[in-house]
C-alpha cells in the first residue's frame, strides 16, 4: 500500500486572502465559514492546478493519503476545517528550522511510520529541506517522489499528475535522495 504526503498550499497568498473573507459568498467560502469545507477543497483552491493535480492523483494511487499542514504536522485531506484553521495554518512559516513546523510534522511521521508499511511518496517539491529534510529524517530511503518530478516546475508538476490521474498510470518512483540535492529552505 503506497502512502502519499502532499505538500501544503501557501496561505498566505491573495487567494487565501479571498477566500477567508468575511463578505466573501461563494459555495466554498460559505461552506468555510460554516467549518463544512475540507482541507483538501481549501488547499485545492487556494493552490489551483498544482495541489488539485496532488489530491486528484492521491485519490487515485493513494491507500493513506496525509496533507502537510504547518503547524498541524499530516492531516487527513477530508478533515473539515473552518475559517480560523486557515488563519491559524497561515501563522505557520514552512521552515524545518522552526520548531512551530517541524515539531508537528515530525511527531505526525513518526506515528505513520508506526503505522504503515511500504513506501511513502511525497507529492511536492524535492529540491528544498522544507519537506524532505525532515520527512527524511523519519522515513529514510522509504521516503520516495516521482521521478518526473525532477526539473519541474509546480504548474507542470499538477498538470503531469492530473493527466495521470485520468489515465490510470501511476508514474515511477525513486528515493528522494537519488533525485535531487536539497537547497535549503
Amino acid at each position: 500500500m503506497t502512502t502519499l504526503l502532499l505538500s501544503p498550499a501557501d496561505l498566505r497568498g491573495r487567494r487565501s486572502a479571498v477566500l477567508v473573507r468575511n463578505a466573501a459568498g461563494f459555495p466554498l467560502a460559505l461552506a468555510l465559514q460554516e467549518g463544512r469545507a475540507t482541507l483538501g477543497e481549501v488547499f485545492a483552491f487556494v493552490s489551483q492546478l498544482y495541489f488539485r493535480g496532488k489530491l486528484a492523483y492521491a485519490v487515485r494511487f493513494g491507500g493513506v493519503v496525509r496533507v502537510i499542514v504547518p503547524g498541524r504536522g499530516l492531516l487527513d485531506p477530508a478533515m473539515r476545517v473552518a475559517t480560523e484553521h486557515v488563519h491559524a495554518f497561515a501563522q505557520v512559516e514552512v521552515d524545518p528550522r522552526t520548531d512551530a513546523y517541524r515539531g508537528p510534522l515530525i511527531r505526525d511521521a513518526r506515528l505513520l511510520r508506526e503505522q504503515v508499511e511500504g513506501p511513502v511518496v511525497l507529492l511536492g517539491s524535492i529540491a528544498t529541506a522544507k519537506y524532505v529534510e525532515p520527512l527524511a529524517e523519519v522515513f529514510g530511503d522509504r521516503l520516495l517522489a516521482p521521478r518526473a518530478f525532477v526539473g519541474r516546475g509546480d504548474m507542470s508538476r499538477g498538470a503531469l499528475l492530473l493527466r495521470a490521474a485520468e489515465s490510470g498510470q501511476e508514474l515511477p518512483y525513486a528515493p528522494v535522495s537519488a533525485l535531487a540535492p536539497v537547497r535549503g529552505s
